[in-house]
């Protein structure tokens, strides 16, 4: 996982409904625009953090995001986790290979979604859960 120097945590909100999807987005994006993102950095980590709350929800039956404000190895940066405690992922290295699905889409999510950012870390334990953190470096 993302080890910060430093983090202050901006958000912390549960995901049980689909309307949370929308609300948590806001959030993103909101803190992104605070924070000095031009609009397309703040369009990519929304849409990351959109593609992972949408997979929390359809695999996981929630969970929660938190929004931070990080400062890793001397860059400021947004930070968004996103933990459920879902059924996990059993194969990482497969479920980032575009392509792949277990939901009969077109499989893009989290690839898609590590594409969008500076970086994308996934920790998994089957039966356990699973936690995506998206960080998008600040200008």
């Amino acid at each position: 996982m993302i080890a910060a120097d430093h983090e202050e945590v901006l958000e912390r909100v549960p995901l049980k409904a689909e309307i949370d999807i929308v609300h948590i987005r806001q959030l993103v994006r909101q803190r992104a625009k605070q924070y000095g993102m031009g609009l397309v950095d703040q369009t990519r980590i929304t849409t990351a953090a959109s593609e992972i709350l949408r997979n929390m929800y359809v695999h996981a039956d929630g969970g929660e995001a938190t929004i931070s404000a990080v400062s890793v190895q001397g860059r400021r940066g947004l930070l968004v986790t996103c933990q459920d405690q879902g059924p996990g992922i059993p194969d990482i290295q497969l479920a980032m290979q575009d392509g792949y699905s277990t939901a009969d889409s077109l499989g893009c999510g989290l690839p898609g979604a590590g594409r969008l950012v500076d970086r994308l870390e996934l920790a998994s334990t089957v039966g356990r859960g699973t936690t995506v953190q998206l960080l998008k470096y600040l200008p």
